[in-house]
């Protein structure tokens, strides 16, 4: 067997991610899981007491990706107007959807897979909890601060993450963006 890089952690993780995104949680085993990252069972098992609590950790490696990811572009036009920054949301939700093997949204697939595991729709609610997080605190400046908006800012990203899988359609997040803008617009007069 060839000797992986990384902690034997980090395999799990990336192993599971690539499996779990790919094929869904439920169509992988955690034996397929052990085997392609190259661990034994029982070292599996002492890092990751089930095959649930390996889910939500791989959902709040997701979740922490993501939000590194979009912070870093929101951060990056720190000297545009909120609108811009806002903007970058969805930019970074056009590359995500653009890359390939993109298979829709983690976390709407493992509440669908899971609907009652009690880590796992933790670990979704707090990826859930961040985005409307975001937006309002960079609404708060402007004294803009607007529940509905909010809410209807996080419903478009939804809504262009579940249109670029099931619809296959590339152009959702410059959709999206279209209408986060034209929200903006509105709140704005």
């Amino acid at each position: 067997m060839e000797k992986k890089s990384g902690t034997v952690r980090e395999r799990l993780l990336e192993t599971a991610d690539r499996l779990f995104y790919a094929e869904g949680i439920h169509a992988v085993g955690i034996d397929r899981v052990i085997a392609e990252s190259g661990v034994s069972k029982s070292t599996m098992y002492a890092h990751f007491r089930t095959k649930e609590d390996l889910v939500a950790e791989y959902l709040h490696r997701r979740s922490d990706t993501m939000r590194v990811r979009v912070t870093r572009e929101v951060e990056a036009r720190e000297q545009m107007p909120v609108k811009g920054r806002i903007l970058s949301v969805f930019d970074v939700l056009h590359e995500v959807i653009s890359e390939p093997g993109f298979r829709g949204c983690a976390f709407a697939n493992a509440a669908a897979e899971y609907p009652h595991h009690e880590k796992v729709q933790e670990a979704v609610a707090r990826d859930r909890a961040w985005l409307p997080a975001l937006f309002s605190r960079l609404l708060d400046p402007l004294g803009a601060q607007d529940d509905l908006l909010v809410a209807a800012l996080v419903q478009v990203y939804d809504g262009a993450n579940a249109a670029a899988h099931l619809d296959r359609s590339k152009a959702s997040a410059h959709t999206a963006r279209k209408t986060a803008e034209l929200l903006l617009a509105a709140r704005e007069q």
